[in-house]
């Protein structure tokens, strides 16, 4: 788990992203954690140059539909990266491991199957207070993160094309 402030970061190390476009897909499940990773992301992206009319946000029931929604993004928008934002806290029963395994391959495999970033920002947790640590807590916000991992990784393609 994480120890440091997710939102503390060199913003130098940081390339701008002026023209860059980025959708975001949200689950509803657990929003007040979700909708919070999905504004520091909003608010990063915008912070390193990107317009907020070229950035897409869009939300689905829960975690698991995460790499779908990010699909039909790459598929129906021209967007350079997607951040999937979700939120999964452990309960008493295995579900949690279901959705946490589904959801990682799925991202991963749009990675691939898209040669597209695809970003991780989904949280897992074991409950409820060390998510909102985590989306803007004594922790910072992981959307922060995600949406910094996002930048970096489209400038790379970019770079390499």
């Amino acid at each position: 788990m994480a120890t440091k402030n997710l939102s503390v970061y060199n913003l130098e190390s940081v390339p701008a992203a002026n023209g860059m476009k980025f959708g975001i897909v949200v689950a509803e499940w657990n929003y007040e954690i979700t909708g919070a990773l999905a504004q520091g992301a909003v608010d990063t992206l915008t912070k390193h140059g990107v317009d907020e009319e070229d950035i897409i946000v869009k939300h689905v029931p829960g975690t698991f539909e995460l790499p779908l929604g990010g699909q039909y993004l790459a598929e129906y928008s021209q967007v350079d990266a997607i951040i999937l934002i979700g939120c999964v806290i452990q309960g008493e029963t295995r579900h949690f491991d279901f959705i946490c395994a589904g959801v990682t391959q799925g991202a991963t495999d749009l990675n691939l199957k898209y040669n597209k970033p695809f970003i991780f920002g989904v949280l897992t947790t074991d409950n409820e207070q060390q998510a909102m640590d985590r989306a803007g807590g004594k922790l910072g916000n992981k959307g922060d993160e995600a949406a910094v991992t996002a930048i970096k990784m489209v400038a790379l393609q970019k770079e390499l094309k």
